[in-house]
């Protein structure tokens, strides 16, 4: 994993969607009755997250050729992202999803999907990984059925076989695999086996390694080829733990939560827009800590506003 070039290029891959966010808080999905309409998709999420903090990310998506594929596509070119690997798809909707807040802060889902489960390797140009370093692998929809699952693969394929480092995020929904867990991580395990940074929740371990230990769950995921893995623990921060290195849990800052949609995707793309900015390579264990405490105050701001592209902190208020 030579990541040493400070110009380099993040190549996000997946969903690009419509989050309707219900602004009644405490009231979630079941009781709640006004929403906001907002730009979404973790993929995407990582991306803005790279844009804003002063990188060079590109998002691989597709969307409908309607009103909402046509906002999602404005709401990226205000943040100066590349869309030129963004599809239109004429014969499928854009994907939607609801969010509600709970009152601690945490979200409840449900999914309309569309467009973006019809994203095929075909409709990406031949060489669109070319002048990458790091690819993300990180939609919520990205393990189902359809051509974004198989293009997934395709994709971290080739990203292994031309030297990028590999990203990935399981991101698991129970709206969507609830019942079916055994085929999710079933799914999971081809991209876990050839990752070299894996992001997940702490749930999220225990589902896919069986393990409630923290410790132990990170060492069955770099058992099987995995360098660096973060294991997000809410305002308690991150379980950082580095195959040669070490394990620790790395803390966050307080903040005051009001909506952690987008806050895992924040932490992510800033980890990674990190490593693309270090001179070393391979990345040493006291360097990760550091970077995975920088990437958790990127998360952690997040939290703070509503929305997940909108609630992303830019340079200047890192700094603040």
């Amino acid at each position: 994993m030579d990541i040493r070039s400070k110009e380099q290029s993040i190549i996000c891959l997946g969903e690009l969607m419509i989050d309707f966010v219900c602004i009644d808080i405490a009231q979630g999905l079941v009781e709640g009755k006004k929403f906001l309409k907002k730009a979404g998709g973790a993929p995407a999420n990582v991306a803005v997250t790279i844009a804003r903090l002063g990188g060079h990310a590109r998002l691989a998506a597709q969307v409908g050729d309607d009103p909402f594929g046509e906002f999602l596509i404005q709401t990226l070119r205000r943040e100066s992202l590349d869309t030129s690997l963004i599809v239109r798809d004429p014969h499928a909707p854009t994907t939607l999803a609801f969010v509600g807040i709970q009152h601690d802060g945490e979200r409840d889902f449900v999914f309309c999907r569309g467009a973006d489960g019809f994203l095929t390797q075909q409709s990406l140009p031949v060489d669109f990984l070319h002048d990458s370093k790091i690819v993300h692998l990180g939609a919520a929809t990205g393990l189902l059925g359809g051509e974004l699952h198989q293009t997934y693969l395709a994709v971290a394929q080739r990203a292994k076989e031309q030297g990028k480092m590999l990203s990935f995020d399981p991101n698991f929904r129970s709206g969507l695999w609830g019942g079916n867990e055994a085929e999710f991580i079933r799914r999971c395990e081809p991209l876990l086996a050839i990752a070299d940074v894996i992001k997940m929740s702490e749930e999220e371990l225990m589902l896919i390694t069986g393990l409630a230990d923290l410790a132990a769950g990170c060492r069955y995921l770099h058992d099987r080829g995995a360098t660096l893995v973060n294991v997000t623990l809410g305002s308690r921060g991150t379980w950082a733990s580095h195959r040669d290195g070490g394990q620790e849990r790395v803390p966050s800052i307080a903040v005051k939560s009001v909506d952690s949609t987008g806050a895992g995707d924040a932490f992510i793309g800033a980890l990674l827009l990190r490593f693309t900015q270090r001179d070393r390579s391979p990345i040493s264990y006291n360097d990760f800590v550091m970077d995975v405490a920088w990437a958790n105050k990127v998360g952690a701001l997040t939290c703070t506003r509503f929305g997940a592209i909108d609630a992303i902190p830019t340079l200047a208020e890192l700094t603040e």
